[in-house]
């Protein structure tokens, strides 16, 4: 038993395992017989075709089934056509009407599964010309005879084209490298030979093959015949006469060997036995003696698929493996016409292999057949399984690019590396009984249900010693265990475990065998101490028996790190996990499947450390090795796949993951039945890539599969079809569908509600999805009151201190957060908190996420000290946690970006927010929508450090990332083009920045509900441009569309409600409407009163708001009074040389001017240019304006001298970075103009005004 497979099975999204309907049923049985016996299917596609009714009909099916098995009939094309679509492994001969064919083919003709149509038809004129397009359609026939002779061709085409081939590529690098490394596929089909000729075959399975035979052809009169033949005639000829003779035993038998199904293979495991034998004995009279001088050539005609010729090409001087019986001939003309028919499929190349035949190699039987074959007048030659060839030249012939002849000489060499892998599978597939040991090769084909059908027959016949028995138990308990039916899987173990006991000591490892795996099997059920202590004493007895590096206790090592890795204990499963490939590394061969699984294991724990690096590079060493070893369907490959689309999705590489998912799935879809647990899995992963690529109509698309399935084969009212409606209704929400998101979340609750107990854990799940929409559409009481629900539930169900009341808590602390009920959301964060201190530990992740929560709240309260102290935490607990590149890492980092941002410290910001970026751009794909996020996180700070270039040029990387990656109404590209909005406002260019507004709100007014948050933030920075060029009718306007979405979201005291009151009372301000605009105001201030500490920065722009108009109202004392409340907020706030203390300065020194007091309005003045010459570049506007503001302070004062220097100084820096002609220049000449006036300097005052009339008259406005 492979014990530790299960351990490297993760899948994202879970699933029940459920029993096919009978409309499954019976949709899969239409192909079933043909399935068994052959390598193609006939299909007719013919609206008219009624066999009950019509007699013309059934005798032309009658006809057909001289030839082929079955018949497969449709008067449908949709259902025709997925009929082939859902076939995998088998070719397609299609007969159809020429009306249908003209719609169909198109649509059909390039599936590989199509091999060959056949129009059937009255009019072969009408169409003719359509059907020489499409070069699968080999004919128009009028008379069913001449189909059925044409078919007849096409199957023994069809069966030379489709013998399984295996490829040996050479080495480039190095010559003295073996060439001979077979794939895994030879082994496999090596063993399974093996086996079947140690298998003593008696008369009853030959009786049970012609019973299983009577039932497959049932409807067939043809192959009812033969096989009576056969029951009659068996004994009388010869296993290679049988073998040629015209009837179903030659395509049962190659196609079995082709499929590697172990069912047929079983079934006619008697007859490879006796054709093998055959072969071999006329081999030794034919060639007894020969030796290498009467070498002799024979030929082989057929055709490669593209990808079966392309890797032949590649294995020039390499080997070549012909996994099943093979005829050539002497005649050379007869292969050349197999491989020009086999070319004339466009999905085929034709090739003619040349072969050297050695008669005295000894390790591979062939004969001429000649004298015993069916067709006496053939000169053929049989090959018994696993021919070797190695390959010489390969050249096209005439010229004809679909046509080539390849060298092969009959081999004997075999490649060390295979050769001890094989004896390692042989080990493991040991066992006294040959049908005991068939088990054990069909559980490593991962072929269970045929594996316990051998089984439970083994202990029916009752022929087996007790130690026997406790085999095969044991092996029952394997098969359980990977059919995830782990009760049964347990039963089977411990009766094994008892036999063993009484049969061997205590201390075999055959004992420690069950211990073993008895704990895995604990291990999957979650029950972690058992697992551990079961695995623990199967340790004890591997060190008292075994030797140091047995690969046994790499095994145990292995397991016992698998579950060390369930409970979180992540450095004893990577020490256990090393330990285990260590011994494996010492032990094993390069290419075994155990090296894989140890791999697997360790990239799962790097996986749950974060480590995506070291996870990623463990993956795919496994899948390395699984690829060279095990069947191109074995779920081991699907696993690995799985693996590596999971760490791809969460590195934020979403086209690699849905790539490997998708070969996942492929894999699913070939070994898997409709309904089982990992096919569904696989819809649900590769649906849950497109919902984060923002792909909606593919990720409902993938869901919906698994939805039909459901619906399919459960009751209307399973559990499971909730589950389908609610990850259905998780993508109508992404895709801002809140009402059908809705609609689904409530089919699932009212199944749930129906099935489930009132305080059933799915009912949480509902009411959290349900609490979820209503959030996203802003209804926060709704939303609230849903997680209030779950909440109710988790508290009657779960311990007071149990982790998974966190959740709820969490929930409802972010829509308090959202409604602005700070302090709420404080309790409720501070209630996870104290949950997680109780019960993890110290530096466990999810405290990091409670410090980071609760960091949050004080952010937007304003009480950064707390704020910064509990990010750190977070941050400190990341950095000790995880690896350097985690993506949570860069978001702490943004967090604390975000304190710093608001305390106006913009340089501690910018660092923060380069080092989230920098993780980033390390770890994702140049184009992924998180770089975009701290393109424009970065932009913002630019932006308040007036760096506009830069601010303009991150945030324009931003927004090309999104236009590459997003749909073009993505609501994410509106952030940027509100980014850009913000950045050309700051730099007053409003045309610009009301473009950018105006693209945002279109694009958030198709994507969104008419009252969503977001529409307010951009009415909002609409009226922003337009209060801003003047225009205060549009800006009212857009402002109170805004207040009336936020009026209707948020609570009386939100936070939104203040900031829609300030920019409406901003408007009415500018309008000279003091008494409107003092009203908004006194609301933003009653709000912010409400919600923030006295010393809250919001509370000083309130104050702030208020002086403004109260000085323009002439009403000084009061406006005096609220700006120097201002001040005081931004002393004890901010940094001494901020920004924001320049603008309470320079609205106090405006108070001061306007009540006539110069002289503190200079002292206040004087303040401003200080923290403006500080902290800003020489020739920035705020200077210009700190300047001016001096100036005229200082021209009123009669102090002509200070008052012209300070207005040159505005002239310099005006002239600095505006146009020659702009109207601030005419302003600056009329002011120094005006100054040398008042000084007497006549003429100098009259060169100043004539600059300022020049400007004037000719000014860009």
């Amino acid at each position: 038993m492979n014990k530790e497979e299960k351990s490297t099975i993760i899948t994202t999204t879970t699933a029940t395992a459920v029993m096919p309907s009978e409309h499954t049923s019976i949709r899969q049985r239409r192909s079933l017989n043909a399935c068994m016996v052959q390598n193609f299917l006939l299909v007719w596609l013919d609206s008219s075709i009624d066999p009950e009714n019509n007699n013309d009909c059934k005798n032309t099916i009658s006809k057909l089934k001289e030839v082929v098995s079955s018949v497969n009939t449709f008067t449908d094309a949709d259902e025709c056509i997925d009929f082939i679509n859902d076939l995998k492994q088998d070719r397609v001969f299609m007969i159809v009407s020429g009306t249908l064919g003209q719609t169909t083919i198109p649509i059909i003709h390039e599936m590989l599964q199509l091999s060959t149509v056949f129009i059937f038809c009255a009019n072969p004129v009408r169409h003719e010309e359509w059907a020489k397009k499409w070069p699968k359609i080999k004919g128009i026939f009028t008379d069913i005879a001449l189909i059925c002779k044409a078919l007849q061709q096409a199957a023994q085409e069809c069966d030379q084209n489709m013998i399984l081939i295996s490829f040996i590529t050479t080495s480039s690098e190095s010559s003295k490298q073996s060439l001979d490394q077979l794939d895994s596929s030879f082994m496999y089909t090596q063993i399974m030979k093996e086996i079947l000729l140690t298998i003593n075959f008696q008369q009853h399975h030959i009786d049970e093959f012609l019973t299983y035979c009577r039932d497959v052809f049932a409807n067939n009169p043809n192959e009812l015949y033969h096989v009576n033949e056969l029951q009659q005639e068996y004994h009388k000829h010869l296993p290679i006469w049988w073998y040629t003779y015209d009837c179903f035993l030659h395509w049962m038998l190659n196609r079995s060997l082709r499929t590697m199904e172990a069912r047929s293979i079983i079934r006619i495991g008697f007859f490879i036995r006796d054709l093998h034998d055959h072969i071999a004995k006329l081999h030794a009279q034919q060639f007894a003696g020969k030796s290498t001088s009467n070498s002799f050539i024979v030929y082989r005609g057929q055709g490669l698929s593209k990808a079966d010729f392309d890797q032949l090409i590649k294995s020039e001087g390499g080997l070549l493996s012909f996994n099943s019986f093979i005829s050539t001939t002497m005649n050379l003309q007869v292969s050349l016409e197999f491989a020009r028919k086999a070319m004339e499929s466009s999905d085929l190349i034709g090739i003619l292999f040349v072969m050297k035949i050695d008669p005295s190699i000894a390790s591979t039987s062939f004969a001429d057949i000649c004298d015993v074959s069916y067709c006496k007048q053939e000169a053929e030659m049989l090959f018994s399984m696993h021919s070797i060839f190695r390959v010489g030249s390969a050249e096209q012939m005439n010229e004809n690019s679909r046509l080539w002849q390849v060298n092969l000489t009959l081999s004997n060499e075999n490649d060390p590396d295979l050769h001890v892998l094989t004896e390692y599978t042989r080990d493991e597939t040991k066992a006294s009984i040959p049908w005991l040991r068939l088990a054990k090769l069909m559980i490593k084909l991962a072929q269970y249900t045929e594996a316990e059908d051998l089984c439970k027959t083994l202990l029916t016949q009752g022929k087996c010693h007790d130690y026997d028995i406790g085999n095969i138990f044991y092996q029952l308990g394997v098969i359980k265990f990977h059919l995830k039916n782990y009760a049964e899987a347990l039963k089977f173990f411990e009766k094994s475990l008892q036999i063993r006991q009484k049969q061997l000591s205590s201390q075999h490892p055959d004992v420690a065998d069950c211990y073993n795996d008895i704990a895995i099997v604990h291990d999957s059920i979650g029950d972690y101490s058992k697992a551990l202590s079961s695995h623990q004493k199967a340790q004890e007895i591997y060190q008292t028996t075994l030797y140091l590096n047995h690969p046994q206790l790499a095994t145990s090592y292995h397991n016992i790190g698998v579950v060390y890795n369930h409970m979180d204990n992540y450095s004893n499963a990577l020490s256990s996990h090393q330990k285990a490939l260590k011994i494996r590394q010492a032990t094993l061969p390069s290419n075994h499947p155990q090296l894989a699984t140890s791999y697997s294991s360790l990239g799962s724990v790097y996986d749950k450390m974060g480590d995506y690096s070291n996870a990623l590079s463990c993956h795919q060493k496994a899948l390395a090795i699984r690829q060279k070893v095990l069947p191109s369907n074995h779920p081991s490959l699907a696993v690995s796949y799985n693996d590596i689309a999971s760490l791809y999705y969460k590195m934020g590489d979403y086209t690699n993951a849905l790539s490997h998912h998708q070969k996942t799935l492929e894999i699913n879809q070939k070994s898997l039945p409709l309904s089982h647990f990992d096919l569904i899995a696989s819809y649900n992963n590769i649906a849950s890539v497109y919902d984060k690529m923002g792909d909606y109509p593919n990720a409902l698309s993938f869901h919906q599969k698994t939805l039909e399935i459901h619906q399919k084969v459960l009751p209307s009212n399973h559990p499971q079809l909730g589950t389908s409606y609610n990850t259905i209704g998780s993508v109508y929400n992404n895709m801002g569908e809140y009402m059908n998101a809705l609609s689904y979340h409530q089919k699932a609750l009212e199944i749930y509600q129906k099935t489930l107990p009132s305080n059933h854990p799915e009912l949480i799940t509902s009411y959290n999805h349900i609490g979820l929409v209503y959030n996203n559409v802003c209804d926060y009481h709704a939303a609230l009151s849903y997680y209030q629900k779950s909440l109710e539930i988790n508290e009657k169900i779960l311990p007071l201190q149990h982790p998974d009341l966190t959740n709820s808590y969490n929930t409802i602390g972010s829509v308090y957060e959202k409604i602005g009920f700070y302090l709420n959301a404080l309790s409720s964060y501070q209630k996870v908190l104290q949950i997680q201190q109780t019960t993890l530990p110290a530096n466990n992740s999810e405290l990091a996420t409670s410090y980071s929560n609760i960091g949050s709240v004080y952010n937007k309260i304003g009480n950064y000290s707390d704020a910064l102290s509990y990010h750190q935490k977070a941050l400190e607990i990341y950095k000790k946690t995880l690896d350097s590149n985690h993506s949570t890492l860069s978001t702490s980092y943004n967090h604390l970006g975000w304190v710093y941002f608001n305390m106006g410290d913009y340089s501690n910001a910018l660092s923060s927010y380069q080092n989230a970026f920098e993780i980033r751009q390390r770890t994702l794909p140049s184009d992924h929508p998180e770089l975009a996020t701290s393109y424009n996180y970065i932009g913002s700070v630019y932006n308040k450090m007036h760096d506009y270039a830069n601010a303009l040029s991150y945030h324009e990387k931003a927004l090309e990332i999104h236009q590459k990656t997003l749909p073009s109404n993505d609501r994410c590209l509106a952030t940027s083009y509100s980014y850009i909005g913000w950045v050309y406002i700051s730099m007053s260019d409003y045309s610009n920045a009301l473009s950018s507004y105006q693209k945002a709100l279109e694009l958030r007014e198709k994507d969104l509900s008419s009252n969503h948050p977001q529409l307010a933030t951009s009415y909002n920075n609409v009226g922003s441009v337009y209060n801003k060029t003047g225009d205060y009718a549009n800006a009212l306007s857009y402002y109170q569309k805004a207040l009336e979405i936020n009026q209707k979201c948020f609570s009386s005291n939100h936070f939104r409600l203040s900031s829609s009151y300030k920019n409406v009372g901003s408007v009415y301000e500018s309008m000279g409407d003091y008494l409107n605009a003092l009203s908004s105001y006194q609301k933003v201030l009653e709000i912010h009163q409400t919600i923030f500490p006295p010393d809250h920065p919001q509370l000083a722009i309130s104050y702030d708001n208020l002086g403004s108009v109260y000085n323009k109202m002439n009403d000084y004392s009061n406006a005096v009074s609220l700006y120097q409340k201002v001040l005081e907020i931004r002393q004890n706030t901010l940094p001494s040389n901020h920004s924001q203390l320049a603008n309470s300065y320079n609205n106090i020194g405006s108070v001061y001017n306007n009540m006539g007091d110069y002289s503190n309005a200079i002292s206040s003045y004087q303040k401003v240019l200080e923290i403006c010459e500080a902290t800003l570049p020489s020739n920035h506007p705020h200077l210009a304006t700190s300047y001016s503001s001096l100036g005229s302070v200082y021209d009123k004062m009669n102090d002509y001298l200070n008052a012209l220097s300070c207005y040159e100084k505005v002239l310099k820096i005006k002239r600095s970075f505006l146009p020659s002609n702009h109207p601030d220049l005419a302003t600056c000449y009329k002011n120094i103009g005006s100054v040398y006036t008042h000084m007497g300097d006549f003429a100098k005052a009259f060169s100043f005004y004539l600059c300022s009339e020049i400007i004037s008259q000719h000014s860009v406005h």
